[in-house]
């Protein structure tokens, strides 16, 4: 095929039946099966009412919607399924549909599917909860290879670097910044600096020392956060150097600090939606600290408050000024900030918290500048100039 015609291909797969004449038709059978597959879903109205070009559609019919979510794991990319899944349960309303066990078999996991199952998670019948469950288990063990690795390698950094110590070991010196400080004795005759005093790194001894809660809201746009820090809150807490907490909330405070062997189990104890209580959130989650200088609080929340807001923003204040390490972030995923409440994220960043949104890959460097108490503001900056 010449390049001009898989162009003229490419727009009559993206424009429809409404360009054949310009375009020219579609000649094989796999075209035509992506066209139909294509046109069950976007030749659909929002409102759910049919152009009147086209009488292919996905209606009611869980056996139709399997046979579509099957032809568009053929067709098309795993990147394009889980885009095409997600506009299929918002455009057309197939969100009840994926409590049929045969559809959850079908699907393409992804983290924006779990975040639908969970807000199904009590509605669900039992015959769905075991299919529902896999799907779940298999994207968080994907969550779980991309970051956990990575988190513990910076975490257990950071708490390396808090212990530095002046006179060190010979294999726990720091040479880079021993010879920063050294200069000054440098011999020029000899072509060396010679130290008069080394710095390195203390070893650590295996008591806890860092505490960590994090409180995760679970108003409805906030889905994906609640994947990703409930994977993180897991591998946090399997590092004994750390106590990790972990509070999730909407009206009501629901601590699931004893599930976090296993994030499965915590999403799970999640109730996705509803209203939103964050200052109580934050008093419960200031009952958690005893250490204030050696903790760390981490607020995830879009920072909506149904509460009261002048009390929110005198807890945040009264745990910044005790020495907790206060992070606010209004998302942790890679779909970039959701709604939020502008006004009291610009209330936090005059009290000196910044808010701001996370991806997931960004966090264990994030983890370890606060777990140092280094500059979140300044690093929050940084990232998003990038």
């Amino acid at each position: 095929m010449t390049e001009d015609a898989d162009r003229l291909r490419r727009w009559r797969l993206l424009l429809g039946n409404a360009a054949e004449e310009s375009t020219g038709g579609l000649a094989s059978k796999t075209d035509a099966a992506m066209d139909g597959a294509l046109a069950a879903l976007y030749d659909t109205s929002s409102d759910g009412s049919k152009s009147r070009r086209r009488t292919a559609g996905l209606g009611g019919s869980a056996p139709k919607v399997a046979r579509w979510l099957g032809d568009i794991r053929t067709y098309f990319p795993s990147s394009v399924v889980q885009v095409m899944q997600r506009d299929a349960i918002d455009r057309l309303g197939l969100t009840q549909l994926l409590l049929e066990p045969e559809l959850l078999d079908a699907v393409e996991p992804d983290v924006h599917l779990v975040g639908t199952l969970l807000s199904l998670n009590r509605v669900m019948p039992e015959t769905s909860k075991g299919t529902a469950r896999m799907v779940v288990e298999k994207v968080v063990r994907e969550v779980e290879d991309r970051i956990a690795q990575k988190t513990r390698t910076a975490v257990t950094g950071a708490l390396n670097r808090s212990a530095r110590t002046t006179n060190p070991r010979y294999r726990d010196i720091d040479w880079n910044r021993t010879i920063r400080a050294n200069l000054a004795h440098y011999l020029p005759e000899h072509k060396t600096v010679v130290p008069e005093r080394l710095l390195g790194y203390g070893r650590r001894s295996q008591a806890v020392h860092r505490d960590v809660v994090l409180a995760i809201d679970q108003s409805g746009s906030m889905a994906s956060s609640v994947v990703y820090a409930s994977v993180f809150g897991a591998v946090l807490a399997s590092m004994r150097a750390l106590k990790t907490s972990l509070v999730v909330f909407d009206t009501a405070v629901v601590d699931l600090t004893d599930k976090l062997s296993d994030p499965v189990d915590v999403l799970f104890g999640t109730q996705l939606g509803g209203g939103t209580d964050i200052n109580r959130a934050i008093a419960y989650s200031q009952s958690l600290i005893d250490r204030p200088a050696e903790s760390l609080f981490v607020l995830i929340s879009d920072l909506y408050e149904g509460g009261i807001r002048a009390e929110m923003l005198r807890r945040m204040a009264a745990m910044k000024n005790a020495g907790v390490q206060v992070v606010v972030l209004l998302a942790l995923s890679d779909d970039g900030a959701p709604s939020f409440d502008h006004d009291n994220a610009a209330a936090l960043g005059a009290l000196g918290i910044p808010a701001f949104a996370c991806t997931p890959d960004k966090f264990p460097e994030l983890l370890a500048l606060a777990l140092e108490h280094g500059d979140i503001a300044r690093w929050a900056d940084g990232l998003q100039q990038g």
